[in-house]
């Protein structure tokens, strides 16, 4: 049997990497040093692969599948649970309003970076190309008129919105849900609160089995890696002017993720810069290897609730919506830099209206544009479209795209982690001690149960009806009651043996016991006491 060589050992070598990673993970490294030796192996290994890649490929892209698979029912069920935990529709309004204007600020910034950039160093000057040389056709079926943009924002299908990771749809099926549970829950609450306590369910449910996939995102970054690298090293010797090109949106941002944010971190978000960005590493890597924003939104919202201190409620509504809303890198920097390097390029004359124009417009489209692989293609040809400039300049830079859209989706997302961050700083909802590594994130822990619960009490008594007798010293209160009851005597002791009653913190039989205030866990902190 011929034993293809060229193909095994690059195979060999990813295998040699996987063990290496599981090491590491064994000797408990750091997560993010994890990931970029994991970057760093993958280069390599793409480079001596060359094109013979065809082995490594799938394992990357099985990767992203079943990453996507988790995307449209995290989305939905983090939001509905974020929303209805808020309690009331003014909370809403105020998150909501803030997470759009930080998403648009920051896409705006990007497009004035960029703008300023291009025309500086003018990029595609002296090619003198001629338009007519390079087919279309692709390029406009991908066009997006701005009406149909504003229409997609509403379902039609769900289950098709689901399957196609339609974001905007799925967020507005989740907000509408969660508004129509707080409208009741404030006047019928017993009604409505088995929907509050599935949606807890779901959500930890849900969060237990996106881990389990995070945990393989290291092995998966060395695929990735390779593959990319392995089919796209011979760019530089046909595509010079594409090249500086490239290098220029790689500039760009870079200065847009790590200086314009960092200067926003630092005036709105009162967070230290570099720990901040230590944090969100693994969802820079993550994004920078898979290149899909959605795809990486387990990753990113892992980051901001257990490292960075967002609140639950932030980080599961304001990062989701910034896989579709902002998009600095995809719908900012890219289409602006491609218009520019075309005008240059293909010598077409425009003037300082038609480049505000340019700008405001790669604003607007940034509203809707969906955060998977070739966003970049489909929000570059849309902003061309709508500035009336030719497609060709989208078919032209296809050849640096999969580059690019690494530097661009590393943007997006961390355009979306510091939006995050910042609203959850003028919300009051950003914890510096879970960001200072003081405490520990720790689920909440789901609502009360519609059972009976029990409270401290002078003397025993029977529960309502007769249906269950109380244990001595307790008395029956409803599930809609605070978790703890005052007694009207002396708060008994916890007894020193044996329970008579099921363990707190079991619901096996009784629901869960709370001895008393001074024994409940301090806000946030699961009490299994």
């Amino acid at each position: 049997m011929h034993i293809n060589w060229s193909e095994l050992v690059p195979l060999l070598a990813v295998a040699a990497s996987w063990a290496g990673i599981w090491w590491l993970r064994r000797k408990q490294l750091n997560f993010s040093l994890i990931a970029l030796f994991a970057l760093g192996v993958g280069v390599p290994i793409g480079l001596l692969a060359g094109a013979h890649t065809k082995d490594i490929n799938p394992i990357g892209h099985i990767y992203i599948n079943v990453l996507l698979a988790t995307v449209a029912p995290l989305v939905l069920v983090a939001i509905v649970s974020a929303i209805t935990s808020l309690g009331s529709l003014e909370k809403l309004r105020t998150i909501g309003l803030r997470s759009v204007f930080w998403l648009l600020l920051s896409n705006a910034l990007a497009v004035i970076l960029a703008l300023g950039l291009a025309l500086t160093f003018q990029p595609g000057s002296g090619l003198h190309r001629t338009l007519g040389t390079l087919s279309t056709d692709t390029i406009s079926a991908q066009v997006q008129d701005f009406t149909q943009v504003v229409v997609g924002f509403f379902p039609t299908n769900v289950a098709e919105n689901f399957s196609a990771n339609d974001i905007i749809p799925i967020i507005m099926i989740a907000v509408v849900l969660s508004v129509a549970y707080l409208a009741l829950a404030e006047r019928e609450p017993e009604l409505v609160r088995p929907f509050g306590a599935g949606a807890e369910a779901l959500k930890l449910v849900i969060f237990k089995a996106v881990g389990y996939v995070i945990r393989l995102t290291p092995y998966a970054i060395v695929a990735l890696t390779a593959d990319m690298v392995g089919t796209s090293s011979n760019l530089g010797h046909d595509f010079t002017s594409l090249l500086g090109l490239l290098a220029l949106v790689w500039v760009a941002c870079a200065i847009h993720a790590y200086v314009f944010n960092g200067a926003i971190l630092a005036a709105f978000a009162d967070v230290p810069v570099i720990p901040f960005f230590r944090k969100i590493f693994p969802a820079q890597v993550t994004a920078f290897s898979t290149q899909s924003s959605v795809g990486t939104l387990p990753v990113t919202t892992e980051q901001l609730t257990r490292k960075v201190g967002v609140h639950s409620e932030i980080a599961h509504f304001t990062a989701p919506l910034g896989t579709t809303i902002g998009m600095p890198g995809c719908a900012g920097i890219w289409p602006v830099m491609i218009a520019v390097w075309g005008i240059n390029a293909y010598g077409i004359q425009y003037s300082v209206g038609d480049y505000v124009t340019l700008a405001v417009l790669s604003t607007i489209v940034s509203i809707g544009i969906a955060g998977v692989p070739g966003a970049a293609t489909v929000a570059a040809a849309t902003v061309m479209s709508a500035a009336h400039l030719p497609l060709e300049f989208v078919a032209a830079t296809i050849p640096i795209g999969i580059i690019a859209d690494m530097a661009r989706t590393a943007t997006n997302v961390t355009a979306a982690a510091v939006s995050a961050t910042v609203v959850a700083r003028q919300t009051g909802l950003l914890d510096d001690e879970i960001f200072a590594g003081r405490k520990a994130y720790v689920e909440a822990d789901p609502p009360p149960l519609t059972a009976p619960a029990f409270a401290p009490a002078a003397n025993g008594a029977p529960a309502p009806n007769g249906a269950a007798v109380v244990p001595p010293g307790y008395v029956a209160v409803p599930a809609s009651a605070v978790a703890y009851v005052p007694a009207s005597g002396p708060v008994p002791a916890p007894p020193a043996g044996p329970t008579p009653f099921p363990s707190p913190g079991t619901y096996g039989g009784f629901p869960r016991v709370y001895w008393g205030p001074t024994e409940l866990a301090a806000t946030g902190e699961r009490n299994d006491n």
